[in-house]
């Protein structure tokens, strides 16, 4: 069961944004996600617990930030429940998507495992439903994923095979370079992984 820490920063200045210390589990019906994300001084800043179904479909998601809360899952498209920091007001929300996304690490696993595309083959394209802090608001978008190649790197008990994708968001052309070793990002934009007690679980 991998434990670590990343740490998250903004992609373009790397302003230092706090830290996102998770534990993952994959299991035979599956993959589970949980993390603490802390802000720079240390203090609580929201949490993420996501869990996805043997084909990397969310079938559980609860998000918390600067107490918005949103609990969704992959029904008629994705569904999801926001509340507002007051506990007043629900407001739901379903759109014809594939997953989620958000600034969590999580969720680059958790569409590596949805699209899991092959080297050399066209990229594959998906829509998502961003939910990203402070105010966790919903914003649909499409990304395409491509992996650009596997690399195997020297460990002291078994090589480390690391899966290199490419990922675009498709309206403002922006690529990026993912690094996903098993169920750990290794590095992506805005996101380092700092700690690592265990090595990355595989899925089969």
């Amino acid at each position: 069961m991998p434990r670590g820490r990343y740490s998250l920063h903004d992609p373009h200045d790397r302003t230092h944004l706090g830290d996102e210390h998770f534990q993952c589990a994959t299991g035979p019906s599956g993959w589970r996600y949980v993390s603490q994300i802390t802000t720079p001084a240390g203090d609580h800043a929201g949490s993420v617990d996501l869990a996805l179904d043997e084909l990397g479909r969310p079938i559980r998601l609860e998000l918390h930030a600067a107490g918005w809360r949103v609990r969704g899952a992959a029904l008629d498209g994705v569904t999801w429940v926001r509340t507002d920091p007051t506990g007043e007001h629900a407001q739901e929300g379903n759109v014809a998507a594939h997953s989620f996304t958000g600034a969590s690490p999580a969720f680059l696993i958790a569409n590596s495992r949805l699209l899991r595309p092959s080297a050399g083959e066209q990229a594959r394209r998906v829509r998502l439903v961003a939910l990203t802090p402070p105010v966790l608001a919903p914003l649909t978008l499409d990304q395409t994923w491509s992996l650009v190649d596997t690399s195997a790197h020297e460990t002291d008990s078994e090589p480390l095979i690391v899966h290199n994708y490419r990922v675009v968001e498709v309206d403002r052309g922006e690529q990026n370079p993912v690094h996903i070793a098993g169920d750990v990002v290794l590095s992506a934009p805005g996101i380092e992984l700092e700690e690592l007690e265990s090595p990355p679980s595989t899925f089969s």
